[in-house]
């Protein structure tokens, strides 16, 4: 499953391989409210087809419109604002008068896309500089934590894999966390030395690796872009992988289990010589309360709490499956049965 940026240049190739005329479109600034983020990218074929989204879906219908007016005549890229106007605001159904820039570039097999996604498909972070006067693009490596930068020269976006996801375990909940992570961005790892486990993992794209957890976690020198997640309810697999981690930059550590089951794991931390402050990084019984019990909606709820911590909701707005009340006559593990 590809995340939406990557189906668009996935998109893009294939146009550009079958000989259409294609124009890629940027949102590379807003003001106000606007439904989608800076570098949320869009592609459209000479024959009005799109793929990927930078609003609502009306600037994306005139978008369309043009197109199956005007053709794709530009050779070089151009800027483009919606929403300037209260009219325009509420023609483009741009919320609270909101403003929308927007650059659009015409791609050829000078774009070099087959490239960047070459580049991609090794997990590589990629910048990509497309000269606004003469369209020419250059790629290079990307430093950790760049971002989409404009100047009157030059646009320059980031691609690839901005967070690392890895996951302790090779089971079901492992598999549906992974596809959809992998949806949203992330480089996916799973990391399983039990045999009975990696014999039925079933995702090509997703490595698995077949070393002992904690020995993966010092590896990958986690940074503040890497998550952990341990699903293997196996103390000898998840808690030495969990004390490396916890002492890493890791933004996000969790581990399954029911609130005794994780009590138990932190006296056992304790043991491992990790401090408080380390500690209380761990969050377990993991994901935010959203009464999940099947296997795919645990792992919305796991990827719910990291999207969250990400992008820094503060916590007194989250509500996790540890701070849930106990229903009335109902034991801890039952409370936490969309956790354990």
């Amino acid at each position: 499953m590809d995340s939406i940026d990557l189906e668009v240049l996935k998109t893009s190739a294939g146009w550009i391989a079958a000989g259409h005329r294609c124009e890629l479109i940027t949102v590379i600034k807003t003001w106000g409210s606007s439904p989608r983020p800076v570098g949320a990218t869009l592609a459209i074929c000479d024959d009005g087809t799109v793929v990927g989204s930078v609003s609502g879906g009306c600037i994306e219908d005139d978008l369309i419109e043009r197109v199956r007016r005007e053709g794709i005549t530009h050779a070089t890229p151009r800027m483009v604002s919606y929403g300037i106007t209260a009219d325009e605001a509420h023609r483009f159904g741009l919320p609270c008068g909101g403003t929308i820039e927007l650059a659009i570039e015409p791609l050829s097999a000078a774009s070099r896309i087959d490239e960047l996604l070459q580049r991609l498909e090794q997990h590589q972070l990629v910048q990509r500089r497309l000269d606004l006067h003469s369209g020419a693009v250059e790629l290079s490596d990307a430093a950790p934590g760049t971002q989409l930068q404009v100047s009157q020269h030059a646009m320059v976006t980031v691609h690839g894999p901005r967070w690392r996801l890895l996951i302790i375990g090779a089971g079901q909940l492992s598999r549906f966390l992974a596809q959809i992570a992998s949806a949203m961005d992330y480089h996916v790892i799973v990391c399983d030395p039990r045999e009975e486990y990696r014999a039925g993992w079933q995702l090509d794209e997703v490595p698995l690796l077949h070393d002992m957890p904690d020995d993966v976690v010092t590896a990958l020198k986690l940074d503040h872009r890497s998550a952990v997640v341990a699903l293997t309810h196996d103390p000898k697999l998840d808690d030495l992988a969990l004390m490396e981690a916890l002492r890493s930059d890791a933004f996000y550590v969790g581990a399954i289990g029911s609130r005794l089951n994780n009590s138990k794991r932190r006296e056992r931390l304790l043991q491992f010589d990790l401090n408080a402050q380390q500690l209380a990084r761990l969050h377990g019984p993991i994901g935010l309360y959203i009464g999940s019990k099947t296997p795919a909606e645990i792992a919305i709820s796991i990827l719910a709490e990291m999207t969250a911590i990400k992008n820094g909701v503060p916590a007194s707005l989250l509500v996790p499956h540890a701070a849930t009340p106990a229903a009335p006559g109902s034991s801890a593990c039952a409370v936490d049965l969309g956790a354990t």
